[in-house]
């Protein structure tokens, strides 16, 4: 076993038993490099990476290329899950030498640990214009040594190139209006994938908060185009087979264009994200399809992600048994071999065949356009195959909890609970709010990123994380009316705004500043696979705000969009948690105050999509949204201005209809 052996990362861990003499990412590492004056070979993954799976088989597995390793290079593992702002740093000078990124991401550093070369997945052997693993190294090590004047200044280069993000000043433009929204939309439509959804070239991915843009903006305009968008590419993607028609959950994202083949990762950020597009397309049509997908993502992520003690899981691998999507796929003779199986129905209802569409066997899939809602006799036929696949090897299971991706999902949870009535989905996003209370927030308050098998890590929380969790807990108490969750939220806040608050420029860095110091320190600004960490805590700080009146909070949101506002106004769809926030910022924040045990008009209030809205309700807090208010009424403001106060739910649906 190397140094990985007591990390808590299960990516680290799958790599404990390599013969490369890895490191975990910290002092001892470089120390080493510096005083063995060596350059670092550092690689960055996953767990549920297949391509990372693939290289370290090929080479981090073999004794002669770890022999090169270990002869050459200080070798140091990093989980970018863990390590996001370690990631975003090297991916960005990774995409700044070859044009393009991905992992396994491959770096070589100077021993002070600015980059000078790097890449992707690099081969065993030379195949495909790609050099081989051991050519990389032994090239590397040359230069190094023989040219290293040449490796300095291409490191000098690169680094003063990096981290541009956390140098970015306010242009002085004000805050994106309603035109923000219009522009992307436009944006969007020129780039819409008319017949099969999405956005843009394969590999698609789901993208929903480009998604979530677009019922924004279909709430102003009213255009059915606009909520086409939304609705043409949901349907395709619960059609597509990067939906699981047996178990629930989206796969990363489609190989193809039709969303069929899928590259069969299952990740808690995109259920999170998803299940909060498909809550809110059934708010807005009342199709009975999006209520299907949106339960069982959430029933999927409780079952096969979910700690016992009630936090969530990180991933679930692509591979099982060594074989990509070898879990999810059916032969058509499986199917008519199962017992109680309507094996007609089953085949005509998900399209299998004889020589199936994937690799010989079938993605269980629906033809775009077909109903989606199973009746009973197709149900039945469902649970059979998916307790039938239960019994098979399951993917790989990355079970360390995240603090950020956590609050991703209990905040699409929470508001997914209150929408539908469901008690047992509120009690399961108390209980994994009070998992990451427990675990990942030390005795002096600082939160921390992650936790796995009984133990936290030893990473401290970013940005991402506390912005997060302050939505989280925002969302909480609107859904419960536990004034407990409105005091952690208040807390959080505090906290994140006192380590990452950049007063000279505004903004969040991305490392707190009480962290290790980096080469740089950056900024998280740009929406990828989750919500930048500026943008979800600007939205997270004008809610809180809105619910408080705590102006503090306000103008800090209002200051991350400052910051912000010439970028979302020249990339509107780069920044769309940003521009959510503009948008509720430019709206002004409907705030909503139900006094007293009326959960009628709580409900009232639950069901609707109101995305620029905050709810008041249950316990009061310190709070004018409680002050001076009658027992048993409802009051809807905007403003400054408040309607009416009105104690009956069609009253009240008048109101919030009007509020828009």
């Amino acid at each position: 076993m190397n140094r990985l052996v007591e990390e808590t990362s299960p990516y680290l861990q799958q790599h404990k038993d390599n013969p490369v003499d890895w490191y975990p990412w910290g002092d001892e590492a470089f120390a080493r490099a510096k005083e063995e004056d060596r350059p670092i070979l550092l690689s960055v993954g996953y767990a549920a990476c297949h391509w990372c799976h693939v290289m370290a088989h090929e080479s981090f597995e073999d004794t002669e290329t770890a022999a090169v390793m270990n002869d050459l290079f200080v070798n140091v593992k990093v989980d970018r899950e863990e390590r996001p702002d370690v990631d975003a740093i090297y991916m960005e000078a990774v995409q700044a030498l070859s044009g393009h990124g991905g992992w396994p991401m491959t770096v070589f550093l100077t021993p002070d640990g600015r980059p000078f070369f790097g890449g992707t997945y690099f081969p065993k052997t030379s195949r495909h214009g790609l050099p081989s693993f051991t050519e990389v190294c032994k090239a590397m090590a040359q230069v190094w040594d023989e040219r290293r004047d040449d490796a300095l200044t291409q490191a000098g280069e690169l680094t003063a190139a990096l981290g541009r993000a956390g140098e970015i000043a306010s242009t002085g433009a004000p805050i994106p209006g309603p035109e923000a929204l219009v522009a992307a939309r436009n944006t969007l439509l020129a780039r819409f994938d008319n017949r099969w959804g999405g956005f843009g070239p394969v590999p698609k991915f789901p993208q929903p908060d480009l998604l979530e843009l677009l019922l924004r903006a279909h709430l102003r305009d009213e255009n059915e185009d606009t909520l086409g968008m939304v609705t043409v590419t949901l349907d395709a993607m619960a059609a597509g087979g990067i939906y699981d028609h047996l178990g629930g959950g989206f796969a990363r994202y489609s190989t193809d264009v039709e969303w069929l083949v899928p590259h069969f990762e299952k990740m808690l950020t995109d259920q999170a994200l998803l299940v909060a597009e498909y809550l809110h397309a059934w708010q807005v049509t009342g199709e009975e399809k999006y209520l299907q997908v949106l339960t069982e993502t959430i029933d999927y992520v409780r079952r096969d992600l979910r700690h016992p003690d009630g936090g969530f899981f990180s991933s679930e691998d692509a591979d099982s048994e060594g074989v990509e999507g070898k879990f999810y796929v059916w032969s058509e003779a499986e199917i008519r071999e199962l017992p109680g199986v309507a094996a007609d129905d089953a085949i005509a209802w998900w399209g299998v065949t004889p020589g199936g569409n994937f690799e010989g066997a079938n993605i269980l899939r629906r033809p775009v356009g077909d109903e989606l809602v199973r009746p009973p006799a197709v149900e039945e036929t469902r649970r059979v195959l998916f307790e039938a696949r239960e019994k098979r090897v399951r993917p790989g299971l990355d079970d360390k909890v995240l603090t950020e991706w956590n609050g991703l999902f209990i905040a699409s949870l929470a508001e997914a609970a209150a929408a539908t009535g469901r008690g047992d989905w509120l009690d399961d996003a108390r209980t994994a709010a009070g998992f990451l209370l427990a675990n990942l927030r030390r005795p002096d308050g600082r939160w921390l990123r992650a936790w796995q098998g009984g133990r936290p890590g030893r990473h401290l929380a970013f940005a991402a994380d506390y912005a997060a969790i302050v939505d989280a807990f925002t969302r909480l108490a609107e859904a419960t009316g536990e004034a407990r969750w409105i005091t952690e939220a208040r807390t959080a806040a505090d906290a994140m705004l006192e380590l990452f608050w950049d007063d000279k420029a505004g903004g969040l860095f991305t490392n707190g500043s009480d962290a290790e110091a980096l080469i740089t320190r950056n900024k998280d600004l740009i929406d990828n696979a989750v919500p930048s960490a500026n943008g979800n805590a600007a939205v997270a700080l004008l809610r809180l705000g809105a619910l408080v009146g705590e102006g503090y909070y306000t103008q800090r949101g209002e200051d991350i969009l400052s910051l912000l506002a010439g970028l979302v106004g020249q990339h509107p769809t780069a920044f769309s948690r940003a521009l959510a926030a503009a948008d509720l910022s430019a709206s002004g924040v409907t705030e909503i105050a139900v006094i007293g045990d009326r959960v009628d008009l709580v409900g009232a209030v639950h069901a609707r999509y109101l995305p620029n809205a905050v709810l008041a309700w249950g316990e009061q807090y310190p709070s004018p949204l409680f002050e001076d208010r009658k027992d048993g009424m409802a009051y809807v403001c905007r403003n400054y201005a408040c309607q009416a106060p009105v104690s009956d739910v069609g009253s009240l649906e008048g109101q919030l209809s009007s509020s828009g």
